[in-house]
C-alpha cells in the first residue's frame, strides 16, 4: 500500500509539494497540475515525486465528457484527451474520470444515466479518448459511482468487454459502489467479489469510510476513515494482494488539517498490514 492525499497541501513549488507529502508518509500522490501547465513545470513535479519515492497515482479529469450540451461535451472530451496524454507522458498509474451524466449537474443522479443510449455513449467516449492518445505508460479509468455506470464489478467487466481497449482499466472507489443494504451490511463479501473480478485491472484506489444513518429511509453517508463501519483492514489486504504498491488515496475531506489528521489515523491503524 502506498498512501496518498487528494490535496496539494497548498505548496508553492514542486519541491515543497513533494516534501510536504513525504513528511506525513505519502508514498503516492495525485498529480497537482493539468495539461495546460508548461512542460518545464510538469517535469519539475515529476522529478520531485521521484526524488521522494512517490508514485504518481492519478491524473484527474472530473468533467462531463458525455454532456447533453454539445459544446460542453466537445470541450470536455478534448480536455480528457489532453489529460490522458499528460498522464501517459509522466507515467501516472491512471487517468481517471467518471462516466458523466445526462443532466445539468456534471456528476448528478438521473434516470437516463442508465439508458442504453448513455451506455453506448460512454463506450464510444472511452474508445475515442484512448484511440486519440494511444497510451503506452498509463491507463484510462472510470471511477465507479452510485448513480452512473459502472455501479458494480460485473457492470465494470461488461463495460471493459464493450470498450475492447487494452489501456482501459479500473479505478477502485469501493465506497461509491456500496449503494444498497446488502452491499453495506455484507461489504466483506462484496469486497472479495469485487477484487476477485477486477483485481488484476485495478490501478489506483480511493480510501474513505461509510456510515448508515438512522434517519428514514435508507441513507448512506460517505465519511472519513474511522467514522464509519467499513472494514478498512480487509480492503487494504485485498488491494495489497493485487499489488503491494497499490495507491490508496484519501479524499473528500474539507481542509488540510482534516487530511493530515486522517493520514495519521490511517497510518496508525493500517500501518502493519
Amino acid at each position: 500500500m502506498r498512501l496518498g492525499l487528494s490535496t496539494s497541501l497548498n505548496n508553492n513549488s514542486a519541491d515543497e509539494w513533494a516534501k510536504a507529502h513525504a513528511a506525513v508518509g505519502c508514498k503516492s500522490v495525485v498529480f497537482p497540475l493539468d495539461s495546460t501547465a508548461p512542460d518545464s513545470l510538469v517535469a519539475e513535479y515529476v522529478k520531485a515525486a521521484k526524488e521522494n519515492d512517490q508514485l504518481i497515482a492519478e491524473v484527474g479529469i472530473w468533467r462531463n465528457a458525455i454532456s447533453p450540451d454539445k459544446a460542453e461535451q466537445k470541450k470536455n472530451l478534448e480536455y480528457s484527451i489532453n489529460q490522458l496524454a499528460l498522464a501517459d507522458k509522466i507515467g501516472a498509474r491512471c487517468c481517471v474520470n467518471v462516466a458523466g451524466s445526462t443532466g445539468k449537474r456534471w456528476d448528478g443522479a438521473y434516470k437516463e444515466n442508465f439508458s442504453k443510449e448513455v451506455w453506448d455513449k460512454t463506450v464510444k467516449m472511452v474508445q475515442t479518448i484512448i484511440d486519440e492518445v494511444k497510451p503506452s505508460n498509463t491507463f484510462f479509468t472510470l471511477e465507479p459511482m452510485p448513480w452512473m455506470v459502472p455501479t458494480g464489478p460485473h457492470e465494470y467487466l461488461r463495460l471493459m468487454d464493450d470498450v475492447e481497449r487494452s489501456h482501459f482499466a479500473v479505478h477502485m472507489d469501493i465506497i461509491n459502489m456500496i449503494n444498497s443494504a446488502e452491499r453495506y451490511f455484507f461489504h466483506d463479501d462484496f469486497l472479495e467479489e469485487t477484487f476477485e473480478l477486477l483485481g488484476s485491472n485495478i490501478k489506483s484506489c480511493h480510501l474513505k469510510d461509510i456510515l448508515l444513518l438512522e434517519d428514514f429511509t435508507f441513507q448512506l453517508r460517505e465519511c472519513a476513515c474511522g467514522e464509519g463501519t467499513f472494514n478498512l483492514e480487509h480492503y487494504v489486504k485485498l488491494a495489497n494482494a493485487c499489488d503491494p504498491d497499490m495507491p490508496m488515496i484519501i479524499e473528500h475531506l474539507k481542509s488540510n488539517e482534516e487530511y493530515l489528521a486522517s493520514i495519521k489515523y490511517v497510518s496508525n491503524r493500517l500501518g502493519n498490514i
